[in-house]
């Protein structure tokens, strides 16, 4: 799974966060997603019946987009997600005994981390990646201080309330990708409106790496 995450990472290293998206409506949302580029979509678990639109995604999208499920804290749901067919396990914060069963199950992991302590305790347990989370408390000087600790190899995605023009100084200080939530997709936004918020964040970060 790492591999694969690996991949999707190098192709868009943007992840969409789906938060309270319904299940039905969650099919025509995650086909504009991939048609724009995002091969990493993640339903968080506050959503309704997160699971059955995990297991939709999973059913339409093709293999190489990467479904899974945030705001994972209990071995409980990590099974359910697992059950659903979800291939990443996305938290909120740094549990390395959650981290471990996910990466014995076969997931990739991207946990929440805003010091260096949980960063590498997250590490230090199998993550894949790294959320800073909230970026609003994690501005990018302070991404070039995590890069620096944590080194070049890994992945560090500043995660809330990132917009377009915001990913120039992001960039610039280490991070490797994103996550998106409200900034792409709210409850009641529609394929097309998502579909526009999509292509804006993915040309930005084209118009940053060619």
């Amino acid at each position: 799974m790492k591999a694969a995450f690996s991949q999707a990472m190098q192709q868009l290293p943007l992840v969409a966060i789906l938060r309270g998206i319904q299940a039905d409506e969650v099919e025509p949302i995650g086909e504009v997603l991939a048609a724009s580029g995002f091969r990493i979509i993640e339903v968080p678990l506050t959503s309704p019946d997160a699971f059955e639109s995990i297991a939709r995604l999973v059913r339409l999208l093709p293999h190489d987009v990467i479904v899974g499920a945030g705001t994972v804290r209990r071995r409980e749901q990590l099974d359910r997600l697992v059950d659903a067919g979800g291939r990443l396990m996305v938290t909120p914060h740094a549990d390395a005994a959650l981290i471990e069963v996910a990466v014995a199950a076969g997931l990739a992991t991207l946990p929440g981390v805003a010091t260096p302590t949980e960063a590498f305790c997250a590490l230090d347990a199998g993550a894949d990646g790294l959320k800073l989370f909230p970026s609003s408390s994690i501005p990018p000087a302070t991404v070039a201080a995590f890069r620096t600790v944590v080194g070049k190899d890994v992945d560090l995605c500043p995660t809330g309330g990132v917009e377009p023009e915001d990913f120039a100084s992001y960039v610039k200080a280490g991070a490797s990708g994103f996550g998106l939530g409200g900034g792409l997709y709210r409850p009641g936004h529609g394929p097309a409106e998502v579909a526009a918020k999509a292509r804006a964040y993915v040309d930005s970060w084209r118009a940053l790496h060619g």
